[in-house]
C-alpha cells in the first residue's frame, strides 16, 4: 500500500504540473490530458485509501499472567505477556516457562537451542521456542484461543507444528485475554 501511495503522490505532482500547463497554453488537448490524469489520480487514491481498519474486542494495554505448571514432577511457572493496540487488536503475545537444571534456572525460550528438545526427543517437530512461537502466532492471528483445544495429555492438535504440552500456556493465555476483554 505504501508503493501505491507513493504513486498517488507522483500523480498529484503531475496533475499540478498539468494544470499549470493548461493555464499557460489554454489548449483543449492539454485539458483532455488533465482530465485523464485526474481520473487516474482519483482511482489510485481511492484504491490506496481502502485499507480495512481492524477493530478488536480488547482494551488497549499490556497484560501479564502466570501459573504454576507441574510438569513431570517439576514445578515451573508458565507466563504470558500480551500487547493490545489502541484499536483493540492483539499485536503480540509472548509465552514462556521457567526451567531449572540442577542449580541453574532460566526460561525455555531464553535457552533457545540450549534447551535441547530435539536432542533428547528426536521425534520433536522443533525446539521448544519454535513450537511455542507457532502457538503465539496462532493466538495473535485468531485474536484468541477459541479454536484451540487441549487434550487430556496437555497437548493440542489445533496448532500445526506444536506438539509440546500447552495446557499451562493456554491457561495463562486465557488469563491475559480475560484481563483485556472489553
Amino acid at each position: 500500500m505504501v508503493f501505491i501511495r507513493q504513486i498517488s503522490c507522483f500523480f498529484f505532482i503531475f496533475l499540478l504540473l498539468s494544470i499549470y500547463k493548461v493555464e499557460e497554453e489554454n489548449s483543449m488537448k492539454n485539458l483532455k490530458k488533465l482530465l485523464v490524469v485526474t481520473v487516474a489520480f482519483v482511482f489510485v487514491l481511492a484504491i490506496s485509501g481502502c485499507e480495512k481498519v481492524e477493530k478488536g474486542n480488547y482494551k488497549e494495554g499490556t497484560y501479564f499472567a502466570s501459573a504454576v505448571d507441574d510438569y513431570n514432577g517439576a514445578k515451573n511457572t508458565a507466563t504470558a505477556v500480551m500487547y493490545v493496540n489502541e484499536d483493540g487488536v492483539i499485536k503480540s503475545l509472548t509465552l514462556d516457562t521457567t526451567f531449572t537444571s540442577g542449580d541453574v534456572g532460566s526460561t525455555k525460550k531464553a535457552l533457545g537451542n540450549g534447551y535441547n528438545m530435539k536432542t533428547y526427543n528426536p521425534a520433536a517437530v522443533g525446539e521448544w521456542y519454535e513450537q511455542v512461537g507457532k502457538l503465539e502466532k496462532t493466538v495473535v492471528d485468531a485474536q484468541g484461543v477459541d479454536d484451540i483445544t487441549v487434550g487430556d495429555d496437555g497437548t493440542t492438535d489445533s496448532v500445526s507444528g506444536c506438539t509440546i504440552k500447552v495446557s499451562a500456556l493456554i491457561t495463562v493465555t486465557k488469563d491475559v485475554l480475560a484481563q483485556a476483554k472489553k
